[in-house]
């Protein structure tokens, strides 16, 4: 037997080789199908990781931040699934999660990805995840690794894998897909119900200006729609909000490429209402025997 201890400090004695997913059914049924990631002893876990020795356990849904982190790096990886089906011969490098949503970096050769292309990538991402592929971690040695990514003719990943040690390289599998990683996933891909493609920008390989530029593809995925929808219309509302937005319609400033996008130009209505506020606060500072 085994000592679990929670986070409200209670302790459970379990078999050895109990999961988080099995804590989570010995709490409430609800709790494990809500519980998405796991935390033991401070390091991330799978929910079927085996646990054999006593150690505190946290578990993680949707609710939480490291909960939100699993998510976002699963769904990075169903993406990248999705990208190497698509555009054959892409080689990919890192795909974590950040806190909105995750990234993958991408050597897409000469093909430039253009906004056109989001949405079939999007539905192929749907397709795969309503599969219900489990995400299952394995370790590998450092040979079994570059011999991988050789045959992959990857370089990013061999370069990675180089500065690895044997016992510390592991892999993730779901599908046919298979990917370089330290672990952090959700139990199964049916959980992603809702993802979009945000972005794409340059970004240099391990951040290397000497090194070549990568395509770097922002994404977002929830587990329900309506929390796509809402996120969406709260990008929308934002964008509607901005003070430079607002700025530029009321007449107040604007910006210039030659001053830089960072300096407001004051136009004369704005300096009309700075004058006043500063005129206000001035007045309100000497009241107030500042």
């Amino acid at each position: 037997m085994i000592n679990i201890t929670l986070p409200d400090g209670s302790v459970k004695k379990f078999d050895a080789g109990v999961t988080p997913l099995d804590v989570a059914m010995s709490i409430s049924e609800g709790l494990a199908r809500n519980v998405i990631s796991a935390s033991f002893n401070g390091t991330t876990v799978e929910t079927k990781t085996s646990l054999t020795t006593d150690g505190s356990l946290i578990l993680f849904t949707w609710n939480d931040k490291e909960g939100k982190k699993a998510f976002w790096h699963s769904t990075s990886h169903v993406m990248a699934q999705a990208l190497q089906e698509m555009y054959p011969g892409v080689k990919l490098t890192i795909g974590p999660a950040i806190d909105n949503g995750f990234y993958y970096d991408v050597d897409f050769g000469e093909h430039h990805i253009t906004d056109k292309e989001f949405k079939a990538i999007e539905d192929r991402v749907l397709e795969i995840s309503r599969e219900k592929h489990e995400f299952k971690m394995r370790s590998a040695t450092k040979a079994e690794a570059l011999e991988f990514y050789k045959k992959e003719n990857n370089p990013y990943k061999t370069e990675l894998i180089e500065n690895l040690e044997d016992g510390t390289i592991t892999f993730c599998d779901h599908a046919t897909f298979t990917d370089l990683c330290r672990g952090g996933h959700i139990p199964n891909t049916g959980l992603i119900k809702a993802m979009k493609i945000m972005s794409v920008a340059g970004a240099y390989w391990r951040g290397d200006e000497k090194n070549k530029q990568l395509t770097r593809v922002y994404g977002i995925s929830f587990p329900k729609q309506k929390d796509l929808t809402e996120y969406l219309e709260l990008l929308e509302e934002a964008k509607r909000r901005d003070h430079r937005k607002l700025g530029k319609e009321l007449e107040l400033f604007t910006f210039s490429q030659k001053v830089g996008q960072g300096l407001p130009l004051w136009l004369p209505k704005g300096s009309a209402r700075r004058d006043r506020l500063e005129q206000f606060l001035k007045k309100a500072q000497k009241k107030a025997g500042y």
